[in-house]
This record gives structure tokens, C-alpha cells and sequence, in this order.
């Protein structure tokens, strides 16, 4: 992962690589944090659900699981 500022418009963004379910690399990215902190902080997350590690935040894996269902419901 790695966090870039964008002088165009200012904000900061976060270009995240990772493995899938199925093996296969993917790269994303998410934009438009207004701090190098926040986009951080964002990537440190990110970094945890990823690898599924039992110190993430209650509300990270809240959140996921949350997500998941609403799309079910």
C-alpha cells in the first residue's frame, strides 16, 4: 500500500494492492481523504481486514460484517 497526495485537488489517496479469494492479485484505490493522517489510518485498516489479524478494531470488523449483511437483507 502506499499513500500519494494528489496536487490537483489537494486530497490524498491510498493505491491498495492485494490477493484475493481466488489467488488472483488485485490492485484498487480509494481518494479524497483530506489528510495524510486520515488516508493512514485508512490503509492501516484496510491492511487488517485484509489480513484478518485478531488485533483489528471492534468497529472495523463490525463494519464488515455489517456490510455483508445488508447485501444478504
Amino acid at each position: 500500500m502506499a499513500v500519494y497526495k494528489d496536487n490537483a485537488t489537494g486530497t490524498w489517496r491510498v493505491i491498495y494492492r492485494f490477493t484475493n479469494w481466488k489467488g488472483e492479485r488485485k490492485q484498487t484505490q480509494k481518494r479524497g481523504f483530506a489528510t495524510k493522517r486520515e488516508a493512514q489510518a485508512w490503509e492501516h485498516e484496510a491492511m487488517l481486514k485484509q489480513g484478518a489479524k485478531l488485533d483489528m478494531t471492534f468497529g472495523s470488523f463490525f463494519e464488515g460484517k455489517r456490510q455483508i449483511f445488508l447485501r444478504i437483507f
